[in-house]
């Protein structure tokens, strides 16, 4: 049985974060908040969507509520820590749809040696230790044959609003929109002539794919990239541009690996690794060179936040920073918390693979870091952040606001770090001089709505001198949503609110929100911390109805292919209907109810939302009698689908059971 995401994580050096069933965060960066509040509703506003609570006052809830926080709310200063729950989560080991979330290995040689060579390097690249001299490396980076120096520039609305002083990186201006082209150039550069006749390949559809195809065309050399099949049309294009010869094989990225080194045995080609090299890395390190150049006074930085995927872009800052910079300037790694492959690994004290990662910072999402970052992040990476997709939407739109620029998932990760740094550390006001690598900009089209909607409820937005106080600002609201309880109870309603915090401590604010709304008779719920909320229940509000047996899943889906529909009866099993929903066509929704209930078990509520590449979300009720509880379960583990049982969820309980 695989283990749960909620497996204790050995806390780091320097790093208050454990990923456990519970995580404490605080203060909580959050400005935006989701409420749930009941109130008593009179049945001659309910063609007009109106509530009445209970007083003899002839004013409708739902004005009411809006009255509240248009006429503001007072709220205290506090920094207790918030305390979210984690729900038991089921891990299971889907096809590798990602370009680093494959199990297979690199077209290298799988066993790791016990002491590291480097064939591809000169003796007077080595120090004594028989390791890369990676200072000397860096300085002598052919780079700068293709590419100029990115700019660094100051974040100066975040800036005011944190209380520090924040550059940005900005790698994402690189001509293939991302750091990669360093690494890829600076490896290809150096390859012999024999090398480059014969031509290299590698397996990516990503950033790493444009750079080897960048650093082909300019230097001459045949470069051959293998997708898998179903790789977004647009990818293809982006890479066969450039001049490189794309080869489509495979459903997933595990079978286009096992081709990648096919083809590298069969014809002689050198592979290009993504991170995992000396080259690469010293590639990558002129990203911190230039850092120490461009910052004023850069013996004064106190932090650069880089993202970690595999590890190359902030081994190569390191080695460089730890040799060239200030002893008091810190480098700090961030991940995601479902693709914390290095912090994983730093607590271990040896590389593992994770059994899952989230799709969402496809860019970053590595099941297992390279060998050579890893000896370098262990010994020299002073720090690991881990934040959540919406800590990354709300950075994504803190840096449009100080460049008009969209940045992807990735591309925003370092400063989303930064931002969970400050924080974390009360460094609100310290006038701190950090760095965040912006890394890359091929943002995916489609994710953009979800950006948009997540990025308020991770967004920091502390508190300033410049701020009027509180009680005398009204709320902003965002979102309210009513609906008619159609369970019976004919004289409740339930309204579903969001609105902007106006400081940095949500906890006291919301907690003041909610005594307002008791003291007018109305009970409101704080769900902000809540997936199912979030995800799910915000559009089902008031539908509440006791289904007999009736249990909730949350499932988790990544993308859909082919090999999955062995799981699946013949399509014709149910009506056909047109596209909706976000699903790809008709035939994925319908395979995937056909999925869940083979055995007869009958589906009583089904909602289904794609996030825009953060993950394919699907909620599910169905109706198993408790004489078939064993048998069901032991169905839901045969199937390739991670799920949350919300059955016992407060919110279930509450607003969609009746």
């Amino acid at each position: 049985m695989p283990p749960p995401l909620t497996e204790p994580l050995t806390t780091l050096p320097n790093q208050p974060y454990r990923l456990s069933p519970e995580i404490t965060i605080g203060p909580a960066p959050y400005t935006h908040s989701l409420l749930i509040v009941q109130a008593m509703q009179r049945q001659k506003f309910v063609r007009t969507t109106t509530v009445v609570h209970r007083t003899s006052r002839p004013k409708s809830s739902a004005r009411a509520v809006l009255g509240l926080f248009f006429a503001g709310v007072r709220n205290f200063n506090s920094s207790a820590p918030v305390t979210v729950p984690l729900p038991a989560f089921r891990r299971m080991a889907p096809l590798a749809t990602l370009e680093y979330a494959s199990n297979a290995p690199e077209p290298i040689s799988a066993n790791e040696p016990e002491e590291p060579s480097y064939p591809r390097l000169a003796k007077h690249h080595l120090l004594p230790s028989n390791t890369p001299d990676y200072l000397r490396l860096i300085l002598n980076a052919k780079v700068y044959e293709i590419l100029k120096e990115t700019p660094l520039i100051p974040a100066t609305n975040l800036s005011s609003k944190l209380g520090n002083e924040i550059y940005l990186k900005r790698e994402d201006l690189q001509e293939v929109f991302s750091f990669k082209i360093r690494g890829a150039y600076n490896f290809m550069a150096n390859l012999n002539e024999e090398e480059r006749w014969k031509g290299v390949v590698t397996c990516s559809a990503g950033n790493h794919a444009q750079g080897v195809a960048l650093s082909g065309a300019r230097l001459g050399i045949p470069c051959t990239i293998v997708m898998p099949k179903g790789t977004p049309t647009i990818k293809v294009r982006n890479v066969a541009r450039l001049g490189a010869k794309v080869v489509l094989h495979g459903d997933d990225f595990d079978e286009a690996k096992a081709e990648c080194s096919r083809l590298a045995n069969v014809h002689g080609l050198a592979f290009v690794p993504p991170y995992d090299d000396p080259l690469v890395i010293a590639g990558q390190g002129t990203v911190g060179m230039e850092i120490l150049k461009q910052v004023p006074h850069s013996d004064k930085i106190d932090a650069i936040f880089g993202a970690v995927g595999g590890g190359g872009l902030v081994a190569g800052i390191s080695e460089y920073v730890k040799r060239i910079g200030s002893p008091n300037t810190k480098v700090i790694g961030v991940e995601t918390f479902d693709g914390d492959a290095m912090a994983r690994s730093i607590a271990k004290g040896e590389r593992v693979i994770l059994r899952e990662v989230g799709p969402f910072s496809d860019g970053t999402a590595v099941k297992i870091v390279g060998a050579e970052p890893f000896r370098i992040c262990k010994q020299l990476l002073d720090e690991i952040v881990i934040v959540d997709n919406d800590e990354i939407c709300a950075a994504i739109k803190d840096i449009f606001e100080d460049t008009r620029s969209v940045t992807e998932p990735a591309g925003a990760l370092a400063l989303a770090g930064l931002k969970r740094y400050i924080i974390k550390n009360n460094l609100i006001g310290a006038q701190k001089k950090f760095v965040a690598v912006v890394s890359g900009a091929n943002m995916n089209f489609d994710r953009l709505r979800f950006v948009a909607e997540r990025a308020e409820l991770g967004k920091s937005h502390p508190h300033t001198h410049t701020y009027p106080s509180p009680e005398d600002v009204p709320k902003s609201l965002t979102e309210f949503i009513y609906r008619y309880n159609l369970s019976g109870d004919g004289d409740r309603a339930h309204v579903f609110l969001s609105f902007k915090l106006d400081t940095p401590n949500r906890t006291a604010e919301v907690h003041q929100v909610l005594s307002a709304l008791e003291a007018e008779d109305m009970k409101g719920f704080d769900i902000s911390d809540d997936e199912l909320a979030k995800s799910h229940a915000r559009y089902m509000i008031g539908g509440c109805h006791a289904v007999p047996n009736e249990r909730i899943f949350r499932f988790v889906t990544h993308v859909f292919n082919q090999r999955m529909l062995h799981w699946f009866f013949p399509p014709q099993s149910l009506p056909r209907a047109h596209n909706s929903a976000g699903w790809r066509n008709h035939r994925e929704k319908q395979l995937f109810l056909n999925d869940l209930v083979p055995c007869g078990w009958n589906i009583s509520l089904f909602h289904y939302r794609n996030h825009g590449g953060d993950l394919g979300k699907v909620l599910a009720g169905v109706q198993v009698p408790p004489s078939d509880y064993e048998a069901f379960d032991a169905y839901l583990q045969k199937l390739d689908y991670s799920y949350v049982e919300e059955t016992d969820n407060p919110v279930y309980r509450r607003y969609l059971r009746g």
